[in-house]
């Protein structure tokens, strides 16, 4: 199973491509970052973003495109791009036919690092360990891919589809699925449902 991973952002978008074999063994496969000149006007940043998104999901036609889901910041404007970015992927895998996966921050941290509140160096560090990379991928945005890639191959069986959980989850496995849940009822919370 090949898993590309996206990072959104209007400026920086992280790509990041895993292979997910028997076992859950991970491989890397590509990292990389597509760039929108933030001198340009917004609607022409958005097409730049997601032209370089398409092109990626074309070249390694992924299984699934796992996209970190957007929570409100401080910062409307990154918020606003953020989102919009992560709508350009979004738009570029179902076009092609390719399911999309969104996982929270706080997801990627407990699947990466077991602890939901892990800094972005331990992340980085993770993502390099797991995939058995020599460096840490840079910039963030592209380790941030990698870790969006990761944690959809290592998700727990149903914990994103609010399901039955498996009784045989291991700890760590049971706080993931908790924090997605939990993620979840936010975001239903934040939109007034």
């Amino acid at each position: 199973m090949i898993i590309l991973g996206v990072d959104p952002g209007l400026t920086r978008c992280g790509v990041g491509v895993i292979g997910a074999g028997a076992s859950r063994r991970l491989s890397f496969i590509h990292v990389d970052v597509v760039r929108s000149d933030p001198h340009t006007s917004q609607d022409l940043r958005l097409l730049t973003i997601y032209n370089g998104l398409r092109a990626k999901i074309e070249r390694f036609a992924p299984d699934t495109v796992s996209i970190e889901r957007v929570f409100a910041q401080e910062n409307r404007n990154t918020v606003l791009g953020t989102a919009q970015a992560a709508g350009m992927a979004m738009l570029a895998a179902a076009q092609l036919g390719i399911p999309v996966a969104l996982h929270t921050p706080t997801e990627v941290k407990l699947a990466i690092t077991g602890n939901g509140r892990a800094e972005k160096i331990q992340i980085e560090r993770m993502v390099a360990h797991i995939l058995n990379l020599n460096t840490m991928p840079k910039p963030a945005d592209a380790a941030d891919a990698l870790a969006q890639a990761i944690t959809h191959a290592l998700r727990p069986a149903g914990a994103l589809e609010g399901g039955e959980r498996e009784q045989h989850l291991t700890t760590a496995q049971r706080q993931w699925a908790e924090a997605s849940q939990e993620a979840q009822r936010r975001h239903s919370v934040d939109r007034g449902m």
